[in-house]
């Protein structure tokens, strides 16, 4: 190589590294701006729900926007403190050296436990008292125990003698509970145990999503920020972390669909070419559920249909994806729900109730943002922008999540109580931090730190 050449070389190579620092710079500045307006938005939020709550205007809400009252715990807090700091020290490198297979389950292990650790600093009955209150599911197990098929037939027509939680929501979370008293495990004991274990399971759900769309590094990156994420808070209180666990393993398995489909074409026996039809049924039938879940799990098919565009699976398995999609609505309809009355009867109740119909749609319309704001905490917010910077696999996920929460905040169904009812849709936005580079331990610690004080400061209904 001549002289000349070597200098063109090196003013090239000088002037892409001026160009990636440049891009570092603008990169920090944005995500310092968006951090900024995070906070600004809650603290917001909270000032003018104060002004509104005393002026009489926000309805129900002690603390608006969130549905909870201000209390104040300190050496409760020691043993989720003392977890949260070995979390935030020993799952980065965790998550990187780990084989896959075994990180899958530590970080489920870690994000129950650390869920359960911030529900019993308000003692041990805090894991299933929220399910013992009289607006909850289990309250009308009666009426299901004797009949569930009549139960169902008649579901709607009696669906104002119900209690809170059952009128607004479709038939499923009752037979689903009523299912697990059947094999032997009444009490809400056993019923917090499965919405814990399957809320917790989202973590692992979602990064074998990101690793199918993305590569396994962007999933090892988003792990830790997945486990300490605030919307944790309200796995251990809320069925709504139900509703997040089968709707992340419906996405993750249309995503390993056609993940598999495509690794056995270059080569493999019988079983290893159907593997993916088996994973698509498994998909359409949990995806199939959602609309029966939450009539507010609807929007949350952006994300399979992100999924579809990122992966473009074969005609074969998107066929088998919506024949099985199609499995539990035939099911519920020849059982005598029909969706659309489901939802008619939940809404006449909803508008004649004095609850979250009375609540400002301007004020929350906006501070259910802020609300997501908490729960996926400010190490969301700082990568956010980097996310949308430029056609990348994470945007895709994280902006469906996003149009999703979008059509629920603007319809109006959700003002107020979106700390637990949006949490199906948080858990994905969480994907951003794939974005901060391990092990990040600072900004781990900013989300763990959220977790903490919110439960310190705030007693939650659920």
């Amino acid at each position: 190589m001549t002289t000349g050449e070597l200098e063109r070389h090196t003013a090239r190579d000088r002037a892409a590294a001026d160009r990636r620092a440049s891009d570092e710079r603008k990169a920090r500045v944005r995500g310092r701006v968006a951090v900024a307006a995070w906070a600004v938005l809650i603290i917001g939020a909270f000032v003018v729900g104060d002004i509104l709550r005393r002026a009489g205007l926000a309805t129900e809400d002690d603390l608006p926007p969130l549905h909870a009252e201000l209390r104040l715990l300190t050496w409760q807090m020691l043993p989720a403190v003392c977890v949260g700091g070995l979390a935030v020290a020993v799952l980065p490198p965790l998550a990187q050296r780990l084989p896959w297979r075994g990180l899958l389950p530590v970080c489920w292990a870690a994000t129950a436990l650390w869920t359960v650790v911030l529900a019993l600093s308000d003692g041990w009955d805090a894991l299933h008292a929220p399910l013992d209150a009289p607006t909850e599911y289990p309250t009308n197990l009666d009426a299901v125990r004797d009949d569930p098929a009549g139960w169902l037939r008649t579901f709607t027509e009696k669906l104002n003698g119900y209690t809170t939680h059952v009128r607004g929501h479709p038939p499923l979370p009752m037979l689903v509970l009523w299912a697990l008293e059947a094999v032997g495990l009444r009490g809400t004991g056993w019923s917090a145990a499965l919405i814990i274990a399957v809320g917790t399971s989202a973590v692992a759900a979602i990064a074998v999503t990101v690793r199918c769309v993305a590569g396994e590094t962007l999933a090892r990156r988003a792990l830790p920020f997945l486990v300490l994420a605030p919307f944790t808070l309200w796995i251990a209180t809320a069925m709504d972390a139900f509703f997040l666990g089968v709707g992340a393993w419906a996405v993750a398995l249309a995503a390993i669909a056609a993940t598999w489909e495509k690794a056995s074409s270059v080569g493999g026996g019988f079983a290893a070419r159907h593997r993916g039809l088996v994973a698509a049924a498994g998909s359409g039938l949990l995806l199939g559920t959602l609309p029966y879940l939450s009539y507010g799990l609807l929007p949350l098919f952006a994300l399979p249909l992100a999924v579809v565009v990122l992966t473009r699976p074969s005609r074969r398995i998107l066929a088998v994806l919506v024949c099985c999609a199609a499995v539990v609505p035939v099911a519920f309809t020849l059982g005598g729900f029909w969706w659309p009355d489901g939802v008619a009867a939940t809404h006449e109740t909803y508008l004649v109730s004095r609850g979250s119909a009375q609540r400002s749609y301007a004020y929350f319309a906006v501070a259910n943002v802020a609300v997501l704001g908490i729960l996926v905490g400010p190490a969301t917010a700082y990568a956010l922008p980097g996310v949308f910077s430029g056609r990348r696999p994470l945007a895709w996920l994280v902006g469906a999540a996003l149009v999703g929460l979008l059509a629920l905040d603007l319809s109006g169904v959700t003002k107020g109580e979106v700390e637990r009812i949006w949490v199906p849709y948080a858990a994905w936005v969480v994907v951003a931090t794939a974005q901060h580079r391990p092990p990040a331990r600072r900004w781990l610690v900013a989300q763990a730190a959220l977790a903490l004080a919110v439960q310190a400061l705030v007693r939650s209904h659920w």
